[in-house]
């Protein structure tokens, strides 16, 4: 149907010349009116990639302007102004167009018509009819004026080539400079120390007034030019950043009082009404300030929007963290133990956004860093009977981060201390997270009673259980560290570091990140494994209750080499192990293996095969003399629980090479034959009578009742008539029932005065 339909779009080979040109002159036609109709949308297409690369041209010239001017003593006007540069130069290389294919298809297009305009002219016109003529003048128009047309955009094409190459060096320059100057900031942060604060006190006052002349430098205006960085202009956004807290509090305090339903407002509610109330201002907050930051095109509203909803987001995931976990009279001292902390990384933020010197950093955080350290103290001494020894625990980690950064801005590492408090800052708000939502997860198990339900009920909740909350947990210290990071903007260097690889040798490569996805994997592989076994589980047991353990077991073996194989040759993959590597060692082993594990090997044949059915988990089964009941099959070797209450193990080739006998492979019972003797002179009949009888009105239950139950004349011997009570008994209570029966029969044959003889020697005296 489609070759019907759809247009060839193509000369083929016609039955004759004027055909052909016939054709022709339609496809070129098509060609030139489609071209000319695109010709409008082509300028608007070169109008914007032009506007385009003029707008990226201003914007790279601007941040060389502002990363080029940036003083090393400011580093975090310098961090922001790489962070700016890099990520322009990241998005210019994922946003350039394809210009290079698009004009490689137009020189072939035009290099296509060329070839096609010399065989028109060069095609002999003597044998040509008029209307053949007619087609060949049209169809050289028509191709030549497509070549002149693909001429000119090709040329265009390259002129934004030149200016995309150009653009390119420019911007590349751009950050290189940028990535050294990141490298600068690493190196004051983690290596190269400052100055220690006891020569800072030392020399207090030259020090104070260095710290002035920065503060002066850096906020005060000194001309009339008008910039968005101008203190005036920073502190009147302060305050309309405050303006909107303010309404934050009072529209959530009109929604507490007057809004909310009165029957939402119970006892629980209203003890809990205060922490309700700031967990929603801070919520309310971060959305006026996103909404705000959305609205205004302003960089230093852009820039501070950004913190303040990270840092909203931070302090909300505590307040609910605490509110959903903490009992009520336990709200108070939760929120009292965590505000040292959040107050300072408030105050971080804070720093970041103003931009504030080195100097002063140096001069007033060790001693703010100080003060929380001792109200940190203080309130886990105060606090910590009425809190939860979870919430206890994170306080004392963060006491110890507090002396960590005391110590390290004391020795001049002062970045290094804020960069450790803003870290454990995100680290404990990713963990109380994660600590949350098990609590949930937790409570809904409990409710839905997860454990008694089915694989196909309870998948969902196994997948987010053994998968996601473990993957999230590994994965929230690499995105502690890069939000922390990126607070200093050196989140492009994190990057960098997550990927460096720590060992890099030619057949093996490992990195932090390289690392953290084997780990998650594990957990993704492993809920694989565990999902499929289940399942397998579940069919089984619908199928065939008996044999659903043994089956179990073999699919659980099958399905482990498989999914573990699997997630073992992914993680050689990712480690960039040599395959040549690989096959050389294994080839080594292999051999030596090989040797050292014919039995073994055996072992898991004979074991497959009576996985496959021979013999269930739960069989009682007789070798060598040992009755018992299999416990357990494996590759290697069977369990069996014999009677006397030991467990023997027996390997899977002795199963094989001995005869062994399944009791319960068929029916469960087993044939049990008791024998008794009466004395000559009973009747036969009547000893057959009664002893059936009273088996039958026994009515054990261990007695098959769908096998007939006989007593046979088995011998007529020296003293006595024999006989044989043939019945069916369960396998597992065989010799108890045997015991019971063996009491019957000599009660029975004792209440009808029938003789149970015993050897007898008559001794004749001769006189």
């Amino acid at each position: 149907m489609l070759l019907f339909v759809l247009h060839a779009n193509a000369v083929l080979k016609e039955k004759d010349l004027s055909g052909t040109l016939t054709v022709l002159r339609h496809e070129l036609t098509t060609a030139y009116r489609e071209n000319s109709e695109n010709a409008i949308a082509f300028k608007q297409r070169n109008d914007r990639v032009l506007a385009n690369l003029v707008d990226i041209v201003k914007r790279s010239d601007m941040n060389a302007l502002m990363l080029y001017s940036q003083k090393k003593e400011y580093v975090f006007d310098l961090a922001y102004a790489c962070h700016e540069t890099i990520e322009q130069y990241k998005n210019f290389q994922q946003q350039a167009l394809p210009f290079r294919k698009f004009a490689e298809k137009a020189e072939f297009d035009v290099a296509r018509y060329d070839s096609l305009i010399i065989s028109l002219r060069n095609m002999p016109t003597m044998s040509l009819d008029e209307q053949c003529m007619e087609d060949r003048s049209v169809c050289l128009a028509l191709a030549v004026n497509l070549q002149r047309q693909l001429r000119e955009r090709n040329n265009q094409l390259k002129l934004y080539i030149e200016q995309y190459k150009a653009t390119d060096k420019h911007l590349q320059q751009l950050n290189e400079y940028a990535n050294m100057r990141y490298a600068e900031i690493q190196q004051s942060i983690f290596r190269n120390r400052g100055d220690n604060y006891w020569s800072i006190l030392s020399s207090l006052a030259s020090y104070v007034s260095d710290v002035e002349n920065a503060v002066n430098d850096k906020y005060r205006s000194y001309t009339k030019v008008q910039s968005e960085w101008d203190a005036k202009v920073i502190l009147f956004l302060f305050g309309a950043i405050l303006f909107y807290a303010l309404i934050s509090i009072l529209l959530n305090f009109l929604v507490m009082h007057f809004i909310v339903p009165h029957f939402v407002k119970t006892d629980k509610f209203k003890k809990r009404r205060g922490s309700i109330n700031m967990a929603t201002t801070v919520i309310t907050f971060a959305l006026a300030i996103g909404i705000v930051k959305s609205i205004y095109d302003q960089n230093f509203l852009a820039m501070a929007g950004d913190l303040l909803v990270q840092y909203s987001w931070l302090l909300s995931v505590v307040l609910i963290s605490v509110l959903l976990r903490v009992q009520s009279d336990q709200l108070g001292n939760a929120y009292t133990i965590y505000s040292p902390l959040m107050a300072v990384s408030f105050l971080v933020i804070v720093f970041r956004i103003v931009l504030i010197p080195n100097a002063l950093v140096n001069l007033i955080f060790p001693p703010v860093i100080l003060l929380c350290a001792i109200w940190q103290w203080y309130v886990i001494r105060k606090k910590r009977a009425g809190v939860p020894r979870s919430d206890l625990f994170y306080a004392q980690i963060s006491q110890a981060i507090f002396v960590f950064s005391i110590v390290c801005s004391c020795l001049g590492f002062t970045l290094l201390a804020v960069q450790a408090l803003i870290w454990w800052t995100m680290q404990l708000t990713c963990i109380l997270t994660i600590y949350c939502i098990l609590g949930w997860l937790k409570t809904y198990a409990e409710y839905k009673n997860i454990k008694n339900l089915p694989i196909t009920k309870v998948w969902g909740f196994n997948l987010v259980q053994s998968v996601v909350m473990p993957v999230l947990a590994i994965s929230s210290i690499l995105i502690s560290i890069y939000w922390a990071a990126d607070v200093f903007n050196l989140s492009d260097t994190v990057r960098r570091l997550f990927d460096y690889r720590i060992v890099d040798e030619e057949n093996f490569k490992i990195s932090m990140m390289s690392f953290v996805t084997i780990v998650g994997l594990w957990f993704v592989f492993r809920y694989i494994s565990h999902f499929i076994i289940a399942i397998a589980r579940h069919h089984f047991e619908a199928d065939d209750p008996g044999s659903a353990d043994s089956r179990t077991v073999m699919i659980r073996n099958v399905v482990q080499v498989i999914v573990w194989g699997a997630w073992l040759l992914l993680s050689l993959a990712i480690m960039h192990v040599s395959n040549t590597w690989l096959v050389v060692i294994s080839g080594g082993l292999s051999t030596g293996v090989g040797f050292a594990s014919k039995d073994l090997i055996e072992n898991v044949y004979y074991g497959i095969s009576l996985m496959a059915g021979r013999i269930k988990i739960g069989d009682w089964i007789e070798c060598d003399g040992t009755r018992g009941k299999v416990s357990s099959i494996s590759y290697t070797s069977t369990m069996v629980e014999a009677i006397d209450g030991s467990v023997i193990a027996f390997q899977n080739s002795q199963l094989f090479t001995k005869n062994y006998k399944n009791f319960t492979r068929n029916h469960g019972y087993v044939l049990s034959i008791i024998p008794f003797g009466v004395a000559y002179g009973s009747k036969v009949s009547e000893v057959t009578t009664v002893i059936e009888n009273a088996v039958k009105a026994l009515r054990h239950p261990a007695v098959s009742k769908k096998r007939a139950i006989s007593v046979a004349v088995a011998d007529l011997a020296d003293s006595s008539v024999n006989f044989k009570l043939c019945t069916w008994i369960d396998v597992a209570q065989q010799y108890a029932v045997e015991s019971r029966l063996r009491v019957l029969i000599y009660e029975t044959l004792q209440a009808n005065n029938i003789e149970i003889p015993f050897p007898q020697t008559d001794v004749h005296i001769r006189q």
